[in-house]
């Protein structure tokens, strides 16, 4: 994959201070865990978020700037199953789609990393759900192709950001600190992560909600 030309980005991924991307025990009732909706808070006040979901308003400033550059240059997105739903082990029927309703925010292909096959799935706006069994690197060859040149979204959860970092195949990643101890729940850095050889932080700035890091790939 070190030829290819489009980048594998991740954008705005929220950590609490003590270095959670998600909460514990995620459900159903609390997808991102105990707490871990308040991660992102820094972001729904903004007025890039705010024209997301079809409203008027927001703040503008350093953070809008950042989660307006989220899609930016992007032609595919890939996630873990774990972001997609709660579901686990084979899939019982097709009635889940996700948690965005019948017209997700990505409006392109997005690959579902995942042990167990489904048919494509596809949604209003543009986007279908593509359920890659074969591993990572498939999925990043298949999301690259899909994405005809431009750049392939990297989406989460943490431990599908950790294994693509440990390959070495993450070009750039932004992670939002935000001012929240959360306690536990599931770390993006530690928890068996090796040591990131080849990345550096090439960037580091903050707001008055939030702390963005950003950390390239050197090697």
């Amino acid at each position: 994959m070190s030829d290819r030309s489009a980048r594998l980005r991740v954008s705005n991924f929220s950590i609490s201070l003590d270095g959670y991307g998600a909460g514990p025990e995620q459900s159903l009732e609390n997808p991102l865990g105990i707490g871990g909706e308040d991660l992102h808070t820094w972001m729904f006040k903004t007025r890039a978020w705010l024209a997301m979901q079809g409203m008027e308003g927001g703040e503008e400033g350093l953070d809008n700037d950042f989660v307006g550059a989220t899609f930016a240059g992007i032609g595919a997105t890939i996630m873990g199953r774990n972001m997609f739903g709660p579901v686990r082990g084979p899939w019982p029927d097709d009635r889940w789609t996700g948690w965005w309703g019948e017209n997700p925010p990505y409006h392109h292909p997005v690959f579902v990393l995942t042990h167990h096959p489904r048919p494509p799935v596809r949604m209003a706006g543009g986007t279908t759900f593509h359920f890659v069994t074969e591993g990572i690197e498939a999925a990043l060859a298949q999301a690259v192709a899909a994405a005809d040149g431009a750049d392939v979204s990297l989406a989460g959860g943490a431990g599908t950001i950790q294994q693509y970092l440990e390959a070495g195949l993450v070009d750039e990643l932004h992670i939002a600190i935000s001012r929240v101890l959360l306690g536990g729940g599931e770390r993006l850095f530690g928890d068996g992560l090796g040591r990131l050889d080849g990345y550096a932080c090439s960037d580091l700035t903050s707001s008055a909600s939030v702390a963005h890091a950003r950390i390239t790939r050197t090697g």
